[in-house]
């Protein structure tokens, strides 16, 4: 499966599809197994991670949190958590084209992750991985039994193809992420060869390039991979596309005959028959739809909803169950994104007297019904998120690139937003984002803030969907209370889409979900490199010496206390720029869905799992039938 690449290659970071069960106690510790050199000086492993430590030894037999007796059967069905309320295309892998969701699972790779460790992959296609102890290249021995969806075999002529068509014809930010891959060898119908780039920070490339996804190279030869298409793309995953309704829903069906239902990463995964992804204009459509039925599981997204809105009756019924799903990853870095790449945000003290307009303490109590906490760290709910006074080790990373950033990144505490009074309209908060307005050359004049060449500070939000509205508009009364003309622009998902994909627009809401171990993707996210890539995550379109080092700290860690290190330190140094208004959190999922599911006892700690691991319970459904529920 290829879902933790094409998440990392999400355009515009605007959320990923994982869903998960309920925690269960934790199974007992058990010592890591850590694959060691050989005679010939080399590790052959049947996994990786980013420091080398495996929960589960060559001989697992399934991931813990699996149930590898799960029924198979039944159908899943949810709006999902995509960023788009469309779709056009089936190739999520080029900058063209509005791409389904669920495109991943018809896809294999190389490699598939494990949801209760960090980082850790293990082979799924590749039955051996083989490398030195630098990482400076790395071979995968390929399974034998690997066949696509049409019966064809998946040979290393395939995995060689596929990353050189995703070199040259993907999308910028992949083309970003591959950058220090040097080249890839066919040494023999079963074995490819990476080599990296002299230089190169080696830690997350082989796991990298073997998360990437693997298509048919006969299958492609006569097609155009840079063009959007509704084709289906041959695959060798557990499922194929069943029916396609463009912009409407996407349907895909399990395959009997899937050639790695066995493996012990696939044990107890992918249960369901159907898996369907439905689009809806709005919100609001969509959630009238879940309650009558028309998708069977949603997960819950505005806290006024989830607290005033569940009283429909097939949840007084018991037909509809609603659960808070615990989260141990991230929580998200959510907020309204500064476009630097426009001259009027590039004076941080602009960027930092707007986002004292925006009035959480009065939106969580007014809005969200006290469910969220504000969110001030980019990497939230985690031990990465910087807190106190930097330490020796990172104020070590930071002195050398000082001249880069402000002293507040050296100094005391982490930028957090202040706490307003819960007025709505905090005066003490927006007298100082008026002096730090005036102090940035933009003074009122005839009851707005102008420039010394006359020019009025504009600002328009650009969003997709009325649902925002009620949070953005009483920031903008705030704004306009500081002589700012701000508006909000709500376009359709087409031309919403388009204008990200191209840096067209000033403040945009935006989601990224963060790593546990960060590494080459915050190249995309914040680095120089992806400031002007169109389609690119670096919505802000930040290019800082100090950010790019700090990243380059990260990416290079050789342990987990020193990626640690580096990323309080990059925390640091993001919160002190101002780039974003953050939003809010909290450390868990509301989910709601019909009773006709089934679930593991053990729920993993670093994904949700529901679509992966969840299983249809006829004996539930047939309940909901009787009853006339269903």
């Amino acid at each position: 499966m290829t879902g933790r690449f094409i998440r990392a290659i999400a355009r515009a970071g605007l959320g990923a599809l994982a869903l998960a069960a309920a925690v269960a106690a934790p199974a007992a510790a058990q010592a890591p197994f850590v694959p060691a050199p050989q005679a010939d000086g080399l590790i052959h492993a049947h996994g990786i991670s980013a420091f080398g430590d495996l929960k589960y030894p060559p001989d697992f037999a399934h991931f813990d949190y699996a149930d590898p007796d799960a029924p198979k059967g039944g159908i899943w069905s949810g709006r999902g958590t995509g960023g788009s309320n469309t779709f056009d295309s089936l190739n999520p892998f080029i900058l063209k084209g509005e791409p389904a969701q669920g495109v991943g699972l018809t896809l294999d790779s190389l490699l598939t992750s494990s949801a209760d460790e960090p980082d850790s992959a293990y082979g799924l296609v590749a039955r051996e991985i083989v490398y030195p102890p630098d990482r400076s290249w790395v071979r995968f021995v390929l399974r034998p039994e690997a066949r696509f969806a049409d019966g064809s075999p998946l040979t290393a002529e395939d995995v060689a193809f596929s990353f050189e068509i995703l070199r040259d014809k993907g999308s910028p930010s992949i083309r970003l992420r591959l950058r220090d891959v040097a080249s890839v060898t066919v040494e023999a119908p079963d074995a490819v060869r990476y080599d990296f780039a002299p230089g190169a920070l080696t830690r997350d490339l082989p796991a990298l390039v073997g998360s990437l996804p693997i298509f048919s190279k006969a299958w492609w030869q006569g097609r155009d991979f840079a063009q959007s298409s509704l084709e289906p793309i041959l695959g060798s995953g557990p499922y194929e596309v069943e029916e396609v309704k463009p912009g409407r829903s996407i349907t895909y069906r399990r395959r009997d005959d899937y050639w790695a239902r066995d493996l012990p990463a696939m044990r107890g995964a992918y249960n369901f028959d159907r898996i369907r992804f439905e689009y809806f204009k709005d919100y609001t459509a969509a959630f009238e739809a879940f309650k009558a039925g028309a998708f069977l599981f949603h997960e819950e997204f505005f806290s006024k909803i989830w607290a005033t809105g569940y009283d429909f009756p097939a949840v007084e019924k018991g037909w509809v169950k609603r659960e808070i799903l615990p989260d141990r990853t991230p929580s998200g870095t959510q907020g309204f994104w500064f476009n630097l790449r426009r001259a009027k945000f590039q004076d941080p003290r602009v960027r930092e007297a707007i986002a004292l307009g925006f009035d959480f303490e009065w939106s969580n109590r007014t809005l969200f019904h006290g469910l969220y906490r504000r969110t001030d760290s980019f990497f939230e709910n985690s031990p990465l998120e910087a807190e106190g006074p930097p330490s020796e080790a990172e104020l070590a990373l930071l002195r050398p690139l000082a001249a880069h950033l402000p002293p507040a990144a050296l100094e005391g505490p982490p930028y957090s937003p202040p706490v307003s009074n819960g007025s709505g309209s905090d005066r003490r908060l927006l007298r100082r984002a008026m002096k730090l307005l005036d102090a940035a050359g933009w003074k009122v004049r005839d009851g707005l803030r102008r420039n010394a060449a006359g020019e009025v500070l504009s600002i328009e939000f650009l969003d997709d969907s009325p649902t925002f509205q009620r949070i953005i508009g009483p920031f903008i009364e705030n704004l306009r209370k500081m002589g700012i003309d701000a508006r909000l622009r709500i376009v359709d998902a087409a031309q919403y889409q388009a204008r990200v994909k191209n840096f067209d627009f000033d403040i945009v809401p935006g989601r990224f979900v963060m790593s546990l171990t960060p590494g080459p993707e915050l190249r995309n996210m914040f680095g120089s490199a992806g400031a002007d890539q169109p389609g690119a995550p670096n919505l802000t379109g930040l290019a800082n010496p100090a950010v790019d080092a700090l990243i380059e700290k990260v990416v290079s860690a050789r342990s987990r206390e020193e990626l640690t290190t580096a990323v309080h330190a990059l925390d640091r140094a993001l919160r002190s720029l101002h780039i974003w208004v953050p939003n809010w959190h909290k450390s868990g999922h509301t989910v709601a869905y019909w009773d006709v599911f089934g679930r593991p006892p053990v729920k993993p700690p670093f994904a949700r799992g529901v679509i992966g691991l969840w299983w249809w319970d006829e004996e539930k459904a047939a309940r909901l039938r009787a009853e006339g529920a269903l």
